[in-house]
C-alpha cells in the first residue's frame, strides 16, 4: 500500500506521515540517545551496539526528514554533531508515551532509571490525553470531528 493510499483510508490522519519519518525501532533508540544528549556518530553506535552501515541509513533518514541536524564541528572537519530539531524535541511526548506504555505492558524488567522532573526530582505523571480543562480522557470519552472551517 502506498502512502498516499494508506494516508486516504485513514481519512488524511497524519500518523501514517509520522511513521514513515521515524522508520522503525532504531530510530527511535536514536532519537532516544539524542534526548539523553548524544550527538556523534561514534558515541550512537557504542551506546546502542548498532552496525555503522545501519546508523549511517537511520541518522541520513532522521536528517531527511528535519528530525535531526547534521551540523560540522569547527575545528574538526572529519566529525559532525546530529542534533535534535524542532521537530525532533516535539517528539518527546510521544516517546514517553511508548516507554511508559512499555514499561506497562512490555512484559521486561524495569528501567534502572525513571524519568524525573529536574527541578524537584520526582517523577514525572504518566502521558494522559487531557481535555481543554485539564480533565484526563478515556478512550470511551474522545471522539474525532472535523476541524473547523473544513467541508
Amino acid at each position: 500500500m502506498t502512502m498516499q493510499r494508506a494516508e486516504e483510508g485513514l481519512g488524511g490522519c497524519a500518523l501514517p506521515i509520522a511513521l514513515e519519518a521515524m522508520g522503525e525501532r532504531w530510530s527511535f533508540l536514536i532519537l532516544r540517545a539524542s534526548l539523553d544528549g548524544i550527538e556523534h556518530f561514534e558515541d550512537f553506535q557504542a551506546t546502542l551496539g548498532i552496525a555503522r552501515n545501519i546508523l549511517a541509513n537511520r541518522l541520513s533518514r532522521l536528517v531527511s526528514n528535519g528530525i535531526l541536524s547534521r551540523e560540522r564541528i569547527e575545528g574538526d572537519r572529519r566529525r559532525v554533531a546530529y542534533r535534535l530539531t524542532p521537530k525532533g524535541r516535539d517528539l518527546l511526548p510521544a516517546m514517553i508515551a511508548l516507554r511508559q506504555w512499555g514499561e506497562r505492558w512490555g512484559g521486561g524488567p524495569p528501567c534502572d532509571k525513571v524519568l524525573a522532573d529536574a527541578r524537584d526530582y520526582a517523577p514525572i505523571r504518566p502521558i494522559a490525553i487531557q481535555a481543554q480543562d485539564g480533565r484526563t480522557l478515556g478512550p470511551d470519552e474522545i471522539c474525532w470531528k472535523l476541524r473547523e472551517g473544513r467541508p
